[in-house]
């Protein structure tokens, strides 16, 4: 076990700041809730687990296991708190709503946990289908999995590269997996040492997308919260461009290339601002019905 204690900055916002890093509702890996986060993790030196416990301005982090030294280590970028908001606070300037949801959530930090596999599992799982979809399936996968984490939590580890590599398909298909993103999964486990050593967000962009099944989109959802890269925008989703395009001009449905052009001002910081839309409850006219929920184990 080993213990850090870490000041908190001003207005500093931990269940924002952390709540991008579980599942909603129930995560196997991790919990948050009264001012306290537990994360389970397979770090270079083996499994441990994290928490963390506020009071007040101080943050106490502790980790378990053969991974505690590495994860108390790592736990201020974690927490976010080597997020450098630096220019944002004049870029943000440059639009009215923007500036205003800045300062609003302006103790919110971008979390930087240096895992990738972890957070590349839930992003394929999370392609194409609802959140709802997704999460069943990511629930059911690390139970499926399931080793216990150290600490007193009873938290689960996150799903082993090499196992989920030999594993045949028709395993995945009552978690609700399909044969296409099941092998993406596969695919990126034979390769997760590779990506866990990569350097920073730009080298781990280029050798997720070099793998068959992993596009912009999941990407950007990896990197985010993996390097803490303000600026990763999920390219290819289904709601962001809309909401990007009415927010910032108005108009009720974008593309891509509109969204880009849009946040090009911001440049830096483009998916800090996505975030902040997000947190405002910002949202663009609907026009169509939702998108049905479903299960890939009945077919």
């Amino acid at each position: 076990m080993k213990t850090r204690r870490l000041t908190l900055p001003d207005g500093y916002h931990l269940t924002r700041t952390l709540r991008s890093l579980l599942v909603v509702r129930h995560d196997p890996c991790g919990r948050l809730a009264d001012g306290e986060f537990w994360l389970s993790a397979r770090t270079p030196d083996g499994p441990g687990s994290l928490h963390l416990a506020r009071a007040g301005a101080d943050l106490t982090a502790t980790g378990h296991g053969p991974g505690a030294a590495w994860l108390a280590d790592r736990a201020d970028a974690i927490a976010g708190l080597r997020d450098d908001l630096g220019d944002f606070p004049a870029l943000a300037g440059s639009h009215p709503l923007v500036a205003r949801l800045a300062r609003t959530f302006s103790g919110v930090r971008f979390p930087a946990t240096g895992q990738i596999f972890h957070r590349l599992i839930r992003a394929i799982l999370e392609q194409k289908v609802t959140g709802i979809e997704a999460h069943r399936a990511y629930r059911a996968m690390v139970r499926h999995f399931g080793e216990p984490a150290p600490g007193p939590a009873g938290l689960l580890l996150p799903p082993d590269p090499a196992a989920v590599a030999a594993t045949p398909y028709w395993v995945f298909h009552p978690f609700g997996v399909e044969q296409r993103r099941t092998q993406a999964l596969q695919r990126a486990a034979l390769v997760a040492a590779r990506l866990e050593r990569c350097a920073d967000s730009t080298e781990a962009t280029r050798r997720l997308t070099a793998i068959p099944g992993i596009g912009p989109w999941t990407a950007a959802e990896v990197v985010r919260t993996t390097y803490g890269d303000a600026d990763a925008v999920s390219v290819g989703d289904f709601h962001i461009p809309n909401t990007v395009a009415w927010a910032l001009a108005g108009e009720a449905r974008g593309t891509d290339a509109r969204m880009l052009q849009l946040l090009e001002p911001f440049a830096g910081h483009r998916g800090r601002v996505c975030d902040l839309l997000a947190y405002g409850g910002i949202s663009a006219p609907k026009f169509g019905p939702r998108m049905p929920i479903r299960s890939f184990a009945r077919f």
